[in-house]
């Protein structure tokens, strides 16, 4: 086994783009669960944090099955793009995403639940619509945990492991992140290599959740 940046640059780009998509996902969901009464909210909300609780290899099962050549969407998604979304740097992104989801929705969620009801009140009086309650004042007034909340999807998506390892595999100068080179590294007896990625790893969770700590104590 070589030493190689690839596994740097994908865990990056995994990272990002897996931030992105809980980051829109989480404000949509959040401001429904926070806005709107139905029932069954509670099972729903259950079903949104099942990723904190479960094993890794549970999650990678069921990505498996959810998308794998054997089920509906699989099948949809085989048919539209000529290839199986196993295997991919697509799954790795889609595994961060689920396993970073829950720390997403729960920062904007505490965000949103955090802003002045009166000011909210006054701005439904003057006439503005859920939507742009949201994107005016809630958002903006949210703005330390979205931070929060990014960052911390972000920090979860770039350490990603098992059910990446399940769900995209471990294929370098493919699929292969920093998680799963280290473990390939430790494998094949490649302790030095292994090292460098984990201080990588160390030095670049470090700085994010420093910046966290910089962030509250700049927006306070």
């Amino acid at each position: 086994m070589e030493w190689s940046w690839f596994p740097v640059q994908l865990s990056l780009i995994v990272a990002t783009i897996a931030t992105f998509i809980t980051l829109l996902c989480g404000v949509i969901i959040a401001h429904v669960m926070v806005t709107k009464r139905f029932k069954g909210k509670a099972f729903v909300e259950t079903v949104i944090f099942l990723p904190l609780v479960l094993p890794p290899t549970v999650i990678g099962f069921l990505l498996i099955m959810v998308f794998g050549k054997n089920s509906p969407i699989g099948n949809m998604i085989e048919w539209v793009t000529g290839r199986s979304v196993l295997f991919t740097s697509t799954a790795a992104v889609i595994a961060a995403t689920v396993v970073a989801f829950p720390l997403m929705y729960q920062s904007v969620k505490t965000g949103m639940l955090s802003v002045d009801r009166n000011v909210i009140g006054a701005a439904k009086v003057d006439g503005a619509t859920s939507w742009k309650l949201l994107i005016l004042i809630t958002l903006p007034l949210s703005l330390r945990s979205l931070i929060t909340g990014v960052i911390l999807s972000f920090t979860r998506g770039f350490g990603e492991f098992g059910a990446t390892l399940m769900f995209a595999g471990n294929i370098p100068g493919s699929t292969q992140t920093i998680p799963t080179a280290i473990y390939l590294a430790l494998e094949t007896g490649h302790t030095g290599i292994a090292w460098n990625y984990v201080v990588i790893s160390i030095v670049f969770s470090f700085f994010l959740l420093f910046s966290i700590n910089r962030t509250k104590g700049m927006l306070q």
